[in-house]
């Protein structure tokens, strides 16, 4: 396979990252491919850390062949680069010695996460691997133009890679894993299309609830409240789906657990995000909404939070305020 030929057929499939942030993958790849530098890296980003989704380690466990084979694509596509595979610290112990022998004789080395949620983040995953504090860094530059000690960087997620290696194969059926958690009788993670509805994807798995329920949706934390008649909809962002009994749930309680999550895991570098999430869990201490200063700290925590953690803060909070909370 020639070097250019990758990059076309993730342009031709149109694969996006399955990290999150939906990027096009082949945008990322030829950003760092044409980059003008003396050495470039790669990161394979396995930090996993969003409640309740365990997508990365059914792949590592299922499919680390694919995995690997994926980012030796990516060694062989960009020239004067070596690899990482950024690894959850339970991922690293059950995985490292099988990877390590699948990635012999190639430039990949496997690095231990560092701290927790926020590490996951990719600036921050640079911090990690430079050994420095664990706070995300302003973009612009990205990663891809000053990454790893200051290098174009190529960091896509483990599901990314996975599909790279399909493509190349001429495998790739467009489809994506989907992780199913909460109250359901057949938790875990499955490979559907990924134009699949949420109800589609509750059926198919055998997941769709008989009891008034309700969803979050994008992980177990930052992902948002929908109701059952919102599941006609793709899912978005690292595609997980929790499912919520609503006569056994109390919404205070899990909106203190939200709060106290992320509290625990901001860097406490920006004022907005730090200070944000303190007001909110002080405001769900006493059971009483104010709608309009939650609406205030919304707005501050969207505009001028420094990373993602704070931007993502009010989307669970604000979803099930406004959809259970009336």
């Amino acid at each position: 396979m020639r070097k250019g030929d990758i990059i076309a057929k993730l342009k031709e499939q149109n694969l996006t990252g399955r990290g999150g942030a939906g990027f096009p993958t082949w945008l990322k790849w030829q950003a760092v491919r044409e980059a003008k530098a003396e050495k470039k890296y790669i990161v394979c980003n396995a930090g996993e850390g969003e409640p309740k989704v365990f997508k990365d380690g059914f792949l590592l466990e299922n499919y680390p062949e694919e995995i690997i084979e994926g980012i030796k694509i990516a060694l062989k596509t960009i020239d004067n680069s070596s690899a990482f595979i950024y690894l959850r610290k339970d991922y690293y112990q059950r995985f490292k010695k099988n990877l390590e022998k699948l990635a012999k004789g190639f430039a990949i080395t496997l690095f231990k996460k560092t701290g927790g949620y926020l590490a996951g983040e990719e600036t921050v995953l640079l911090q990690a691997i430079e050994g420095k504090r664990l706070e995300p860094r302003l973009k612009p530059p990205f990663p891809t133009q000053v990454g790893l000690w200051g290098y174009p960087t190529l960091i896509n997620n483990t599901e990314t890679f996975y599909f790279v290696s399909q493509i190349a194969k001429d495998k790739y059926k467009k489809t994506r894993f989907f992780c199913v958690d909460g109250d359901v009788k057949n938790k875990g993670v499955f490979e559907l299309p990924e134009d699949f509805s949420i109800e589609r994807i509750l059926k198919e798995s055998n997941n769709l609830p008989d009891f008034d329920f309700f969803l979050q949706v994008g992980g177990g934390a930052s992902g948002e409240i929908l109701l059952p008649e919102e599941l006609n909809q793709p899912v978005k962002g690292i595609g997980s789906i929790l499912v919520f009994n609503q006569e056994k749930t109390d919404p205070f309680s899990l909106m203190e657990k939200w709060a106290d999550f992320f509290l625990q895991e901001n860097c406490d570098r920006c004022v907005p995000c730090r200070e944000g999430v303190f007001r909110i869990k002080e405001m769900l201490k006493e059971k009483k909404i104010d709608k309009e200063l939650l609406s205030d700290i919304f707005f501050v925590l969207e505009k001028t939070s420094l990373c993602p953690l704070g931007k993502g803060v009010s989307v669970p909070f604000k979803t099930l305020v406004d959809k259970l909370l009336k």
